[in-house]
C-alpha cells in the first residue's frame, strides 16, 4: 500500500497540530529535552524564521511530519557566513520509518537552495543524516557553541564547494537558548 505524501509550506492554521506532532515525535527520544515544540514556537517569532522553510508532510490531509530550517551565521574572527540550522525534523511515531522525514529533508534542501542558501548545519543522529550528504562539522573547522559529541555535529553543502572558505563557530538566534 503506497501512501501519497504531500509536502507543503506550514501555515498558521497548522501551528496547534504541529505543536502536538513535535511533542509526540520526541516523547520517547532519550537524548531529547522534550522542549522541541517550544523551540519551534520561539523560532517562528524570531528574525531567523523563513516561512518557506517551515514545511509539513501530509497524508490524506493529516499532518504527519514537520521540518524547520532557520537562519544562522558561521562566524570567525574575520567574517560571517549565512547558513541554516535544521532543527527539528519531526514525524508522528506511527508514521516513522516510512521515508517521511527523508522527503521533508530533501524538499527543504531544494527550497533552501532556491532561496540562495549554501549550507545547513545540524545537531543530529550520526547514523541518519550522512545518507543525505551531511558530513562532520569538524571536517570544515565549524564548531557549535555548546559541548556536544563531534559525531552529532553535521553540515551539508547545498552548492558544491560552498564551504571551502567557511570556518568558525555557529551563531544561533537567541530563540534557541531561551
Amino acid at each position: 500500500m503506497s501512501m501519497e505524501i504531500k509536502i507543503r509550506q506550514e501555515n498558521e492554521k497548522d501551528y496547534k497540530c504541529v505543536f502536538s506532532l513535535i511533542e509526540k515525535a520526541f516523547s520517547t527520544i532519550e537524548y531529547s529535552d522534550h522542549q522541541e515544540q517550544f523551540l519551534v514556537e520561539r523560532l517562528r517569532k524570531s528574525d531567523a524564521f523563513i516561512p518557506e522553510l517551515s514545511l509539513v508532510a501530509e497524508i490524506e490531509d493529516k499532518i504527519v511530519g514537520h521540518i524547520l530550517l532557520t537562519k544562522i551565521l558561521i562566524q570567525n574572527e574575520n567574517q560571517a557566513f549565512n547558513s541554516l540550522a535544521l532543527a527539528p525534523v519531526s514525524v508522528l511515531p506511527e508514521f516513522q520509518g516510512k521515508g517521511i522525514g527523508a522527503k521533508l529533508i530533501l524538499r527543504s534542501h531544494e527550497i533552501a537552495r532556491q532561496l540562495g542558501y549554501e549550507s545547513i548545519v545540524l545537531l543530529g543522529h550520526q547514523d541518519y543524516y550522512p545518507r543525505f550528504g551531511y558530513e562532520l562539522c569538524e571536517k570544515y573547522n565549524i564548531k557549535l557553541p555548546f559541548d556536544v559529541p563531534a559525531e552529532n555535529c553535521m553540515v551539508i553543502e547545498l552548492i558544491k564547494g560552498s564551504l571551502e572558505k567557511v570556518s568558525g563557530e555557529v551563531v544561533y538566534q537567541k530563540a534557541f537558548f531561551e
